[in-house]
């Protein structure tokens, strides 16, 4: 019995491709037809075809690449549907940072007086801990009127990374602020705090470091992040993360193949995606964030979020009445609970000014 053949006109109808970029993904090998003539270079594609082509279709339309396409179409339904989820995840995780930059460009360039802000100023701690267990203390947390850094460095040279990278920032503390270029200040920031941790590194690869930071600019507080250490904003008595995990367990929840219950225990819960490395050369998450009389901002290193618990932290932010104490009482928790990494933190309030 022979199979039932379209011709290329009549199959890209039926799938809702072009007949261009059926011969496109022939070329690519991704959608070969069943019989080119040998004579006139004409295709046919089988019937039982469709299918592929169809999802091929509907792939694009999600704008998955075609390499990625290729790779969803060799596997079977189960793992290509999980695939799927994962390349929607992370679209969803990029259309938020874009959400964040468009609302804060809509709002500068409406011009829209902002109430009070012009008369807020922070009152903040910072303070670093070897822990119980670690030989060494790897962890830089720093904290001025205007900066706020943790950064947790890894690797043989991971403490003069962490404190390269926070050192490499401190300029911002003099320099002038505008709203109109401040993203972009703080993304050069960052191309030179990853110099600094090349050059701390000393030609090792194995070494690295997060960094997670909070600029003040007397109306928002811009945010850079990258790798695992975490910012967390206290409002309201409502504890939220304002920072995304950039580890392979983190990415394994996002894309729906981990319960964050199993991935407290998961053997690959430290291994980072992202982190500031003479190997990796990744963006950094950039924000701003506008501030409130009363917000308490954290910043801290793996060292407490591996032990504590995001309610216990709420619980202590919550009841500290100032930042030195809240900061103390953080990094005695952790230790409480077995000190197995450095923990750093900083503790910043944002309040009127007395001025």
């Amino acid at each position: 019995m022979r199979t039932a053949m379209l011709t290329i006109g009549a199959f890209a109808k039926a799938c809702r491709l072009s007949p261009k970029a059926l011969r496109l993904y022939d070329e690519l090998e991704l959608l070969k037809p069943r019989r080119v003539d040998p004579d006139t270079g004409y295709r046919y594609y089988a019937v039982e075809q469709l299918e592929q082509a169809r999802l091929v279709a509907w792939l694009r339309r999600l704008g998955m690449p075609l390499a990625r396409i290729r790779q969803v179409c060799a596997l079977r339904p189960a793992d290509a549907a999980r695939e799927i989820r994962a390349y929607w995840a992370q679209v969803e995780s990029e259309t938020a940072a874009r959400r964040d930059l468009a609302e804060f460009l809509v709002g500068h360039m409406s011009a829209t007086p902002r109430k009070d802000t012009t008369m807020l100023e922070l009152h903040y701690c910072a303070h670093s801990d070897r822990g119980r267990v670690r030989p060494a203390n790897q962890d830089t947390a720093y904290a001025s009127t205007r900066l706020l850094a943790v950064a947790d460095g890894c690797g043989p040279a991971g403490a003069p990374a962490s404190s390269a990278a926070v050192e490499a920032l401190r300029f911002l503390e003099t320099e002038e602020l505008g709203a109109d270029n401040l993203l972009n200040l703080l993304e050069d920031a960052v191309r030179g705090a990853a110099d600094a941790v090349r050059d701390a590194a000393d030609g090792t690869a194995e070494v690295g470091t997060t960094l997670t930071a909070l600029l003040w600019t007397g109306s928002r507080l811009a945010l850079v992040h990258i790798g695992d250490s975490r910012a967390y904003l206290l409002r309201d008595g409502a504890l939220f993360r304002i920072t995304d995990d950039h580890t392979v367990v983190q990415s394994m929840i996002d894309e729906g193949r981990l319960t964050p219950e199993e991935a407290v225990t998961h053997p690959q819960r430290a291994l980072l995606l992202k982190c500031l490395s003479p190997a990796i050369t990744e963006s950094p998450d950039l924000r701003l964030r506008d501030a409130e009389p009363g917000d308490r901002y954290l910043l801290c290193s793996d060292g407490l979020t591996s032990v504590v618990p995001d309610a216990r932290i709420r619980h202590l932010l919550t009841s500290a009445p100032a930042p030195d104490t809240a900061v103390h009482a953080l990094i005695d928790a952790a230790n409480e609970a077995g000190g197995p990494d450095n923990v750093s933190c900083v503790v910043a309030d944002v309040v009127e000014s007395a001025v």
